[in-house]
């Protein structure tokens, strides 16, 4: 035992000393190349003499604590620094209030939304101006706008990839009857309050047709994904109620972000003959999609989603396919968006490999790249603009109209199908969910110039306001409808 402890130690020490002399013959032959290269250099070298004599006259002219200071103020303010700074705060103040907002019985997501508004100029630029001035400077939110995009790509292609085709097959009939009576009536009731609206509200240049029918859309939307996340922690997910919710919302979704991007064709479009060639492009591309990629897909898929571990190259391919269906409908003229939600439409059909695509997208999308978006989204969100009376009262209507579109159209379509009036109000509560969707849709109309900041503001309040009701509304109902379906399995 003791021979074998020497060995050890005596192997221990060889080491250290090897390492000692290794590494100090080499230093030492660094040292003796770098001086003589110095010999190497002309008089004229713009290049700093990196002597003892040189480090004590910067010393004697400069004092170091105040030059340590400027670097690290330098290093703070550099972009990249700042933008890991913004990330940490933006994530570590949504998760904060996304836990808040579940604890009391609502959607995380409408905590996030809301983290959003207090970074922005209405909370944290009313309070701390200096240092919301220091963390969101204008010069940095480059940085922000181009992740926060990225991360929109990828929400919107999960919606597409929840999005389940089979669920239009079931009870298409009354689906579509309930879920198209959801769009139009709010789509009718947006157009007329644009209608009142335009004179004092909408931005100078902004045609009546754009700003009306931009109005109408963003009336008109369900929350798809909020929505799924609310029956499923219901359990309602098998009931008959949950279904056709899932179906309508379904529906909802693919009609919404076809008139959207309908919408998005002719406010860009310079002329007639612009918007028919974008509605041309639109079709032949989704057609293409359609009925040559996705059955590739599919094939793929049979091949490759099965396998465990998931096929990296597999993987690879369908971000291609995300990211050139984003870059096609973007340069068609119908936003990039539209192109992510096609792209999770025609992803191979395997339920299991859908759910750990998704798992894996929003570990980054969800949790890191949304936040981006909340907070940028709150930098545009002003409160302080709604400074009289009348404003909110616009506001007010704005949420009343909302409502009615949506929460009336719905229940009362379902009404006329045949669902009991439990169903009924339940079925329009929770398509009056709008969420995440809804800021999605509310940015695209900032960043073409349709909406002006203050009515940008009160349309981001009715998203909140109606994403914050369905709950309440569903307890009302289950209160004064107690053998509803809302009691779930």
């Amino acid at each position: 035992m003791r021979t074998i402890a020497f060995l050890m130690r005596n192997h221990v020490h060889r080491n250290i000393l090897f390492y000692l002399i290794v590494n100090s013959l080499f230093i030492l032959m660094v040292f003796f190349i770098i001086v003589q290269g110095k010999q190497l250099e002309s008089p004229l070298t713009d290049f700093p003499d990196i002597t003892v004599k040189s480090q004590s006259h910067l010393l004697a002219y400069e004092d170091l604590g105040m030059a340590m200071g400027r670097s690290l103020t330098s290093n703070l303010t550099h972009p990249l620094s700042l933008m890991f700074l913004q990330i940490a705060v933006i994530v570590f103040i949504a998760r904060l209030f996304g836990l808040f907002f579940y604890k009391i019985g609502q959607p995380s997501v409408l905590g996030e939304m809301t983290a959003g508004i207090v970074l922005g100029p209405s909370v944290l630029g009313m309070c701390c101006p200096q240092l919301s001035g220091f963390l969101f400077s204008p010069a940095s939110l480059g940085w922000l706008e181009t992740l926060s995009n990225l991360g929109l790509v990828l929400f919107v292609f999960i919606v597409g990839l929840e999005l389940d085709s089979e669920l239009l097959k079931n009870k298409a009939q009354t689906a579509l009857v309930v879920s198209h009576a959801s769009i139009v009536v709010p789509f009718f009731l947006g157009v007329c309050l644009a209608y009142f609206m335009f004179t004092g509200f909408a931005p100078d240049g902004i045609s009546f047709i754009s700003f009306s029918l931009f109005m109408g859309i963003a009336m008109s939307l369900t929350a798809f994904p909020v929505l799924a996340r609310i029956i499923q922690e219901r359990k309602l997910t098998q009931s008959p109620l949950g279904t056709l919710a899932l179906t309508c919302a379904a529906a909802d979704d693919v009609t919404a972000w076809c008139l959207l991007a309908a919408v998005v064709g002719i406010i860009r479009a310079e002329t007639i003959m612009t918007f028919v060639a974008t509605v041309v492009m639109a079709i032949l591309y989704i057609l293409f999609m359609i009925y040559l990629v996705r059955p590739i897909l599919q094939r793929l898929g049979n091949i490759y989603a099965t396998q465990e571990p998931l096929s990296k190259g597999f993987i690879a391919l369908l971000f291609v396919v995300l990211f050139l269906s984003a870059f096609a409908t973007e340069t068609i003229g119908i936003h990039a968006l539209f192109g992510a939600f096609l792209a999770g439409v025609i992803m191979p059909s395997q339920v299991h490999f859908r759910h750990v695509l998704i798992s894996r997208i929003e570990d980054v999308s969800l949790v890191i790249l949304l936040p981006l978006f909340f907070a940028i989204n709150g930098l545009k969100t002003q409160m302080g603009l709604l400074n009289a009376g009348y404003l909110w009262l616009i506001c007010g209507l704005i949420i009343l109209v909302a409502v009615m579109g949506k929460f009336g159209g719905s229940a009362a379509a379902a009404r006329f199908t045949g669902q009991s009036w439990a169903n009924s109000f339940a079925l329009g509560a929770l398509m009056n969910t709008r969420g995440l969707v809804e800021l999605v849709v509310l940015s695209i109309g900032y960043e073409l110039g349709i909406l002006s900041p203050t009515v940008f503001t009160m349309m981001v309040l009715m998203a909140l306001v109606t994403t914050f009701m369905t709950r309440p509304m569903l307890w009302v109902i289950e209160r004064f409808f107690p053998n509803s379906d809302l009691k779930g399995g």
